[in-house]
């Protein structure tokens, strides 16, 4: 099963978002070294930061990127991601309360 990586690479002036992929067996999520091994494989060498949000920084000094953070993964599964743009613009438009004219 593939399992593709959203992720931002954080730099001093710029996000970029990037993607990378990580081959599974059927029913398994990745692991903390499938993300490291996929990482290295495109050439950042990490360590964890921070394992609830995904955050991992650079593992040697003079990166020129600060840290990369993993935003999402397809696994080809539905999922439901509520879209939080909608949302607030909906609650800005639409009456807090229904009320008779």
């Amino acid at each position: 099963m593939e399992c593709i990586v959203h992720f931002e690479v954080v730099y001093p002036h710029e996000s970029k978002e990037l993607r990378g992929l990580i081959f599974l067996n059927e029913g398994e999520k990745p692991s903390e070294r499938d993300f490291l091994d996929m990482f290295q494989s495109m050439g950042f060498k990490l360590k964890i930061e921070d394992r609830e949000e995904l955050v991992f920084k650079p593992a040697e000094a003079g990166a020129a990127y600060s840290l990369i953070r993993i935003r999402r993964l397809d696994t080809g599964e539905k999922t439901y991601k509520e879209d939080q743009e909608l949302r607030s613009l909906l609650t800005h438009l639409l009456p807090g309360e229904s009320r008779p004219i």
